[in-house]
Formats: structure tokens, sequence, C-alpha cells
């Protein structure tokens, strides 16, 4: 039994290592692609980065979706949000204060905030089916267009923060589509490995503890997935890059729910176990609405407010368990 439990831990953790290089060659491939053919350094900050980093929560939630585990699926994502806020961010906090635009608290800050409230009407009926996937894809396209049609009126100093974030991103090589190109094929090569031996092992985990499946995604295989997310955001605040640090988190939240569910949700219908809605979402929502007037207060989040996020996530953790 223990041997065998080990055995499984030790699947699971060669399952993140792979992971994070997986998403680290995709991001880097995708955004000197992207910067290659004229998107604003911004944009792919914004886009590729952001989203790049949730590209292990969305292989595992496909891979544990398909798999016939959508619990594992819910469990990682929600999981990973309530990690990116209180573990991530506190914890990048505690390294430098940060210091936030108000369009943060603004702007992104309320879509985070809707995509998460609005799981509680599309799941009214316990589940989320093909159409509430659709609406959740669909939610997440606005919200692309919407940044896409903002980011020319950023201030001039936000705009050179993602600048300088995208090119130290890249290595500061020059583009060269076959190592481009190379990077984002084997990364997702090792994201999908990656994402099928964390799953395999998660699950052997699970049995072995008898815990549920959402207990596991909401623990150890969200605190892995979330990795890129941490990795990027301690990066950006060691630079004083501190928007990029809080807009990442932010950023990964929104796909996180509207496209990882969404696309789960898609291709195979999600069965909500009742706690889901009564424990684990608004122990997510309780963070969300933490958040909020911390970046409030004077724009920054300082190091003792870090301090709060860190220990609020360790407390929803153990009351969660």
């Amino acid at each position: 039994m223990i041997g065998s439990l080990a055995l499984d831990t030790a699947v699971v953790a060669v399952g993140i290592v792979v992971l994070y290089f997986g998403a680290d060659w995709l991001v880097r491939g995708a955004a000197r692609l992207a910067g290659s053919v004229g998107v604003s350094p911004m944009v792919v900050g914004l886009t590729v980065v952001s989203f790049g980093t949730s590209a292990p929560e969305l292989v595992v939630g496909t891979v544990a979706a398909l798999g016939g585990n959508p619990d594992l699926a819910v469990g990682n994502v929600i999981g990973s949000n309530m990690a990116n806020i209180g573990l991530i961010l506190g914890l990048t906090a505690l390294v430098t204060p940060l210091a936030v635009q108000s369009r943060v608290v603004w702007r992104e800050m309320p879509v985070m905030l809707l995509v998460t409230l609005a799981l509680y009407p599309l799941s009214w009926d316990g589940a989320l089916g093909f159409g509430d996937g659709v609406l959740l894809l669909v939610a997440l396209v606005a919200y692309l267009g919407f940044v896409f049609r903002s980011v020319r009126s950023e201030a001039p100093a936000i705009q050179g923060e993602y600048e300088d974030f995208v090119r130290a991103s890249i290595d500061g090589r020059p583009p060269a589509l076959w190592r481009d190109v190379s990077l984002i094929v084997g990364g997702s090569v090792l994201l999908v490995l990656g994402g099928w031996v964390i799953v395999q092992g998660a699950i052997g985990v699970a049995a072995r503890l008898g815990v549920s499946e959402v207990v596991i995604g909401l623990t150890v295989v969200a605190v892995g997935t979330s990795l890129p997310e941490l990795a990027t955001s301690l990066v950006a605040a060691l630079r004083r890059e501190t928007d990029i640090a809080v807009g990442n988190v932010i950023g990964s939240n929104i796909f996180n729910i509207a496209g990882i569910l969404g696309v789960v949700a898609v291709l195979e219908p999600i069965v909500l176990p009742a706690h889901i809605l009564v424990r684990e979402l608004p122990a997510l929502l309780l963070l969300c609405f933490v958040l909020f007037p911390l970046l409030r207060s004077e724009w920054r989040i300082e190091r003792w407010e870090g301090a709060v996020l860190v220990g609020g996530y360790i407390a929803a953790g153990v009351l969660l368990l």
C-alpha cells in the first residue's frame, strides 16, 4: 500500500515536471512566432503568455474528461484558480509589493468575478453540458476581442513593461521559424504526455488514500499545474513588471474557467458533485472578493497583504480537505 502510494505520487511528480517544461517551450515558441508576424508585445503578453501558462490545466482537464474523470478536471480548475490568487499572488507580493494600474481592478477583475459567478446559473441542473461549454467559449472569445481593442489605449509605461517582459521571455534570440515551430510542437507533445501521466497518477493517489478525485485535483494537481503561472509572476515581479505579475494571474483564471471548463464541457458533459457549489466554488469566490479590496487599496498589494492571501489559501485548503 505505502509502496504503491509512493509510486503513484512519484508518477504525479514526474508528470508535473514534464508539464512545466512543455508549457515553457510552448509559451516561448508561440511568443516568438507571434512577435515575428507583427503581433504587439502587449497582446502576446495578455494572451499567449497568460493562456499558455494555463495550458497544463487545459491538457489535464481534457485528458481527465475524455478518460471519464470529470471530477478531477473540475477540481483542477477551481484549485488552480485558488492557488493563483492565494498562493501565487501572495508569494509574489511577499517577494516584492505589487503595484497595479487601475485598469486591472476595473477591467480584468470584474470579468474574472463574472465568469466565476456564471458557473452557478450554468450548473443549476447539476451539470455543465455542451451548450454551457459553448457559452463559456463565446465569453472567452468576447474577452479576447475586448483585450485586443483595449491594447491601443494602454499607457506607454504599461506597453513598455510588456515589451521588456516578452523580449526577456523569448531569451533574446532572433525569430527562426524552424526553432519556434519545434518548440511549439515539442511543448505540445510534453504537455499531452505530462497531462496523461498526471491524470493516471492522481487517480491512483485518490484511490489509495480513499479521497475523491476532486480533492486531489484541488490540491496536488492544482498546485503542480499552476507552477508556470508562479514562475511567470515571480520573474515579472523581480523585474519590477508588477502589472504583468497580477495580469497574468487574472488572465489565467479567466481562461481556466471560460476556456478549460468550456472545452471540457463541449467534449464531455461534466456532472458536478453537489459539494462543488456549496464548498469549493464559494471558497474560490471568497478569495476573489478578498483580492478586490486589496488591489483597490492604493493600487498595490503590500507584503502583509500577500501574507493574508497565502494564509487564506492555506486555511481554505484545510477546511476543504
